[in-house]
């Protein structure tokens, strides 16, 4: 047992760490993104604007195994946030005196861990924004309903979070905001992502360029889906 605690509080193992929940949160970002462009999905007839959406809030809200994922998303965050934090001040402290006066590749490799801290510090803000506006909006506050005929539901209400996403997002400062940190998740992806298999040694030299565009891919994409959101709803109260 004390070799496997070793092993996790070594600077390979805080990596390997580091890696896997960041794989596992990349895959959540997948997912958190598909189920947000239910926003997008007309209601059916006789039915409220945003219907599809809120009967997908309410089931990730009330299935048991769901909730038991979140939580460990929850736990998986704030571990790939601790290990951030602890392999950023290992390296600042192992590397620092190195870093003066030597070259290109040095710089870059400064840069890259500078930047990483930061854009993980954005996103932490934005998580906690986020958070607010939405998460606890749907748990802790009285909603409407969306309409008489679905308000009961396994002795639950159906809340109107749509109403919520869509009023948030004509607020011009929370778009801007938003998009910011959209931006900065892209270029954390972009980082992290392609880190995250040359530290598991799935990118060998074989697979290198695989696994890099797959990197560029899903930083863009990702972050790009989410930010259909908030531009649709700011421009929509325009037409």
């Amino acid at each position: 047992m004390k070799w496997i605690i070793d092993f996790l509080m070594s600077s390979l193992g805080k990596k390997i760490i580091m890696s896997l929940t960041g794989l596992f949160l990349c895959l959540f970002l997948v997912v958190h993104m598909i189920g947000n462009l239910q926003l997008f999905v007309p209601s059916p007839e006789g039915h409220p604007p945003g219907f599809v959406f809120n009967m997908y809030a309410y089931m990730m809200t009330h299935n048991p195994l769901i909730k038991v994922v979140s939580y460990g998303n929850y736990f998986f965050i704030l571990l790939h946030a601790v290990q951030g934090i602890l392999i950023s001040s290992y390296n600042r402290k192992a590397k620092g005196s190195r870093y003066h006066g030597k070259g290109v590749a040095d710089t870059e490799a400064r840069l890259a861990s500078r930047n990483m801290r930061n854009l993980g510090l954005l996103i932490a803000v934005f998580l906690g924004l986020h958070m607010y506006q939405f998460w606890a909006q749907m748990h802790f506050s009285e909603l409407t309903v969306v309409g008489a005929e679905f308000t009961k539901m396994d002795t639950a209400v159906v809340k109107d979070l749509y109403v919520i996403v869509a009023a948030a997002f004509t607020q011009e400062w929370v778009v801007i905001f938003y998009l910011i940190s959209l931006v900065g998740l892209a270029s954390h992806l972009m980082h992290g992502f392609w880190s995250a298999f040359q530290s598991t040694g799935l990118a060998t030299s074989k697979y290198s360029g695989l696994f890099r565009s797959l990197a560029y891919g899903f930083s863009i994409l990702v972050p790009l889906g989410f930010a259909t959101m908030p531009i649709f709803f700011y421009v929509k109260q325009f037409m």
